[in-house]
């Protein structure tokens, strides 16, 4: 199927649906969802961002100035954190699947204050093949994919994002903050703050895909493969040093191999196949 046939395919699987709320995070997948809905539902699409110490505020921040170049109406709800609790104390492997369900079911709970029945998330075809422990969640809560169910792969996203002239089409991946940490390992507000601030800072000096991994005392920084070459600069790598100790880590260090969307469940696979 051509990216035209599956746009046109898009179209109509929205249409359909005559009122909705997109699950809007800022990023590639959301922003494409979420001004389709709107070219295509005009007011009886809405748009709805949660706020959580997981989500980096520029993200936030992104989506807020998105929604109102394109006239969405853009809600803002706040998670009870306190629900969070059992999560952040323990960190297990189905970590997603427990935020997606407390954070998607804020969703259904304000999208039916407004009278509306359906929640769409921007999941696509891609996102079948890694650990992903959150589609559990938004299958049994029935949110809807329409992008996937149109067939769309990331790739396509980007080319059909870069065709609207939307700013995301080339915008790196970026999960939540908690994927930076281990599982297993405490979750606190302080350290998501560590990699928020880290990552802030990589972003700053010019890198694109970046992660800051929260080991303890450690960072450990991956970027992508092509990038790796800008660390191999005296006068970079002391930067770089300083301000993530001033942020609050002692040792500063880099992933040779770089960055690979997933890393952090690749034990999880590896189990899987003993």
């Amino acid at each position: 199927m051509s990216l035209e046939e599956k746009y046109q395919k898009l179209h109509q699987i929205i249409k359909e649906l005559k009122k909705v709320v997109v699950a809007f995070s800022g990023g590639v997948d959301s922003t494409l969802l979420s001004k389709v809905c709107y070219d295509v539902l005009d007011n009886n699409a809405k748009a709805i961002t949660v706020l959580g110490p997981m989500h980096p505020s520029r993200e936030i921040n992104e989506a807020k100035e998105f929604s109102r170049s394109i006239g969405i109406d853009h809600k803002m709800i706040k998670i009870n954190e306190r629900e969070f609790k059992d999560l952040f104390k323990n960190n297990p492997t189905d970590r997603c699947y427990i935020c997606k369900k407390k954070v998607f079911t804020s969703i259904k709970q304000e999208a039916k204050s407004l009278g509306i029945n359906y929640v769409l998330d921007g999941s696509n075809v891609d996102d079948l093949g890694d650990y992903r422990p959150g589609m559990k969640a938004i299958e049994e809560l029935e949110v809807k994919s329409p992008l996937k169910e149109a067939g769309f792969t990331k790739d396509d996203i980007r080319a059909l994002s870069k065709k609207l002239g939307l700013p995301t089409w080339d915008k790196p991946a970026f999960a939540c903050l908690i994927t930076r940490i281990p599982y297993h390992k405490e979750i606190t507000k302080d350290k998501l703050k560590m990699i928020e601030n880290a990552e802030d800072y990589l972003s700053s000096i010019g890198f694109k895909q970046y992660r800051v991994r929260h080991h303890g005392d450690m960072a450990r920084i991956e970027v992508s493969r092509d990038e790796r070459n800008k660390f191999f600069n005296m006068e970079l790598m002391d930067k770089i040093s300083g301000k993530l100790k001033e942020i609050g880590f002692t040792y500063v260090t880099m992933d040779l191999e770089g960055y690979s969307q997933g890393k952090m469940n690749t034990f999880i696979k590896e189990e899987s196949v003993k």
